[in-house]
């Protein structure tokens, strides 16, 4: 095999902005220059979880840090993975859809989700009982309101009802921005090909094989028109160093404190962690969910990874816990080398 990613593979970021130990503008610092190092290296996106009331998310607004980030930036597509559409009311989140579009000129990528966890739906009211219904009122307005040549909206739902209420913005992208969700089920792959709808996936690759071959299976009945193939995207977490042995003494701690913060509200709320959670770092690499080791080695498992999980779209986590800045430069100087030879 080949010690570098192929040309055709996009290689991207994704963040969840957990709690690093520090002061949180620093972080937030860090963050712009890491995605101002990505910009000029070719990285395609960058992309940020949405979290609330949790060290494992200090970016309950991605559409806000990510106005900043276009700012900095300046080919580095964006968006939220994903926008928690059931804690806005669809017209907001459109209207801050847009302006994100045109604030990146161009630049969105706009992920849409439920959420996974109950309890932060709660803190702003959400019973779980709804969570579903109003997820997909929220998605239908939204995806109603980008429609090109759409002046006014109208909808009458259980949770949500609007009378011809004008529109005044549009995306920048026309007919709209690329649209993701993430998922770890084939029949949720299934309904994303036939809605023209990107995906990111975690876990073995094993496992993700079976929702990308859903996709393709499906998307073979219905694609049509579009204007680039689908993003089938893999996350992992990256940490590349000069020896395996340095990369391990930076990923191990780092793991350990972002497995704290998603515990969280998980254990003040007496709740069970997902059974796939890796419950410390050395199951974290035999799951595959971290990628650690020398520069070649990181990207040799990482193409090997996105060869067997049938993805086009590499998505990598560079920064979490309290792994040092220079940590991810690197890494991210190492995976995408590959790429840019």
């Amino acid at each position: 095999m080949t010690n570098s990613l192929p040309a055709k593979l996009m290689v991207g970021i994704f963040d969840h902005l957990d709690e690093d130990g520090r002061e949180i503008g620093r972080q937030y610092e860090d963050r712009m220059k890491l995605a101002e190092v990505c910009d000029r290296l070719g990285f395609y996106g960058y992309h940020v979880a949405e979290h609330h009331c949790t060290p494992h998310g200090r970016g309950p607004s991605p559409n806000l840090f990510l106005a900043s980030v276009a700012q900095r930036t300046q080919h580095l597509r964006l968006g939220p993975l994903v926008m928690l559409l059931n804690l806005y009311h669809p017209l907001r989140a459109f209207e801050e859809i847009c302006m994100l579009d045109h604030l990146s000129g161009g630049r969105l990528e706009l992920g849409m989700g439920r959420g996974s966890l109950p309890i932060e739906w709660s803190f702003f009211g959400i019973d779980e009982e709804v969570a579903t219904s109003r997820y997909l009122e929220a998605s239908e307005i939204v995806i109603q309101a980008m429609k090109e040549g759409a002046q006014a909206l109208s909808y009458k739902g259980d949770h949500f009802e609007l009378d011809k209420v004008p529109l005044m913005l549009r995306p920048h992208q026309r007919p709209q921005p690329p649209r993701w969700i993430t998922t770890s089920r084939p029949e949720v792959a299934r309904w994303a090909a036939e809605n023209d709808t990107n995906l990111a996936c975690g876990g073995p690759a094993s496992a993700v094989r079976q929702i990308t071959d859903a996709y393709r299976a499906h998307e073979r009945r219905t694609a049509g028109g579009r204007k680039r193939a689908p993003f089938l995207g893999l996350v992992r977490m990256v940490v590349a160093g000069s020896t395996t042995k340095h990369a391990i003494s930076l990923a191990a701690p780092a793991y350990q404190r972002w497995l704290r913060s998603f515990r969280f509200l998980y254990e003040i709320n007496g709740i069970q962690t997902p059974q796939n959670l890796p419950p410390d770092f050395d199951a974290a690499v035999d799951c595959q969910l971290c990628v650690v080791g020398t520069a070649a080695s990181v990207r040799q498992d990482l193409l090997d990874h996105v060869e067997e999980a049938g993805a086009n779209y590499l998505l990598c986590q560079l920064a979490f816990g309290d792994l040092p800045l220079e940590a991810s430069y690197y890494t991210a100087t190492s995976v995408h080398s590959g790429v840019m030879a």
